[in-house]
């Protein structure tokens, strides 16, 4: 199947969107945020539901501590910032009062990754994934468009347990369907292959499906699997292709360190030693500058995967 963009939208917007419809369907939910509004795109929930929304201002820590505490009066707290801030600012609060405890909190983080652009290294969050996904209890979301964000934010809500939901600033292709149904810890096979397996996450997606139509092209079957839930990682999804396809790459806007490469490697060292190759930040920060181009000298475009395919296939 050739998946075809409807046009570029972000996917802080698909939260926003998601976020909208649940203030109209669940009337436990709730949202708080560090200042950051606009960005985050909360507007349409707060204009529907003042009372229903807590601006803690530019206080992260005692953003999470006040959502954890909402979870007792059962109530279901959406917390949004930055990634940077919703995980390096505030890590200790997330481990003791939400992780620790199984807190019912959505940790919603906007502006992930080098993608982030222009505000440079300190803000452009590369190492989140590995900190909430070393945290037990905690499920780490990913979703890779518009569509898919505003329905993974639709399922958090009926998840019970803390969440990690990663979401960017720019415009990316919006290739999934509309109705789709999200299911948490379910791998999606976009692309059936049978020579090397992408497993791709967040913006990289639509990378690695452009990265399989050059393969084919050069006469390289590739397949291709969203893995948009990094944990629980669907274990048998993965074994399933690789046991087919007998070699990996993994894409991810992400360090190398930590990631979803990291969690696939780790995997398949325990069970099914294969032949792997990461296209992910390689221990580096970022820096200032237009998001394409920071992902072409980072590495993380879509030549970086067909290259990786065609090196990790040269080891099989």
């Amino acid at each position: 199947m050739k998946y075809i963009s409807s046009g570029n939208k972000d996917t802080r917007s698909g939260f926003g969107a998601g976020l909208h419809e649940l203030g109209r369907t669940n009337p436990n939910v709730v949202a708080l945020c560090a200042d950051l509004v606009g960005s985050l795109k909360m507007d349409d929930f707060i204009k529907e539901n003042p009372h229903r929304f807590v601006q803690v201002g530019i206080a992260e820590a005692n953003m999470i501590g006040l959502a954890a505490g909402l979870t007792i009066g059962g109530k279901i707290p959406f917390a949004g910032t930055f990634a940077a801030f919703a995980t390096g600012r505030v890590y200790d609060q997330i481990r003791q009062v939400v992780a620790y405890s199984n807190k019912n909190v959505k940790i919603c983080a906007s502006h992930a990754g080098l993608t982030l652009g222009e505000d440079g290294a300190t803000h452009q969050m590369l190492e989140d994934i590995g900190m909430m996904k070393m945290l037990p209890n905690m499920t780490v979301i990913v979703p890779c468009d518009y569509n898919q964000t505003k329905a993974a934010t639709l399922a958090i809500a009926d998840h019970v347990g803390p969440v990690y939901l990663r979401f960017g600033r720019p415009a990316v292709p919006n290739f999934t369907p509309s109705d789709q149904k999200f299911e948490i810890g379910k791998a999606q096979l976009l692309v059936e292959g049978n020579q090397v397996t992408v497993f791709a996450t967040g913006h990289m997606v639509w990378k690695a499906l452009e990265a399989a139509d050059i393969l084919e092209q050069k006469g390289i079957s590739a397949e291709v699997i969203n893995i948009h839930t990094i944990k629980p990682l669907d274990e048998e999804a993965i074994l399933k292709s690789v046991a087919k396809t007998r070699c990996v790459v993994t894409a991810e806007e992400h360090m190398m360190n930590g990631g979803l490469g990291d969690s696939i490697a780790q995997l398949l060292a325990r069970k099914m030693p294969t032949p792997i190759e990461m296209v992910a930040v390689n221990d580096t920060f970022g820096e200032s500058g237009k998001p394409e181009e920071l992902l072409v000298k980072y590495g993380l475009d879509t030549p970086n995967i067909v290259e990786a395919a065609q090196k990790v296939l040269a080891r099989k």
